[in-house]
């Protein structure tokens, strides 16, 4: 009886696991790295403040970029994919509670021709890519 336990609650296990995600498509990783040319990473951070994100990118359904001037490109990893929204169908919607986003925060995907939300994914941690000088 144990053993079929067991062999249960690994089946069960196995169906929650994450399907690998698809990788970028071309197109998608030559508009970030266009994005992120000249300029070279620095220390990431548990949140942005909200006036620095202002101008996001959308590069694909896992990426999310947001320029800060012309010299430093923010850019938060989803910790699980905003199906369609590098469609151009749908908007990011976020709900602040701070005057910051931050690693852990819930942002809802909501269809523009609708309004209904039609998915979510939470923001990971902001690297900001930085032009050097010189």
């Amino acid at each position: 009886m144990r053993g079929i336990t067991l062999l249960l609650a690994g089946a069960v296990l196995s169906s929650c696991a994450a399907a690998p995600q698809p990788g970028r498509s071309a197109q998608a990783e030559s508009h970030f790295q266009q994005l992120l040319a000249g300029k070279v990473a620095g220390r990431s951070a548990a949140c942005l403040p909200s006036y620095r994100a202002r101008d996001m990118v959308v590069i694909d359904d896992q990426t999310i970029a947001f320029r800060d001037g012309g010299r430093r490109v923010w850019v938060t990893n989803l910790s699980n994919s905003c199906n369609n929204l590098g469609s151009g169908h749908y908007a990011l919607v976020t709900r602040n509670f701070s005057s910051n986003l931050c690693r852990g925060d819930i942002a809802e995907v909501a269809d523009l021709s609708t309004g209904m939300t039609v998915g979510s994914c939470v923001l990971g941690d902001f690297t900001p890519y930085e032009r050097t000088p010189g």
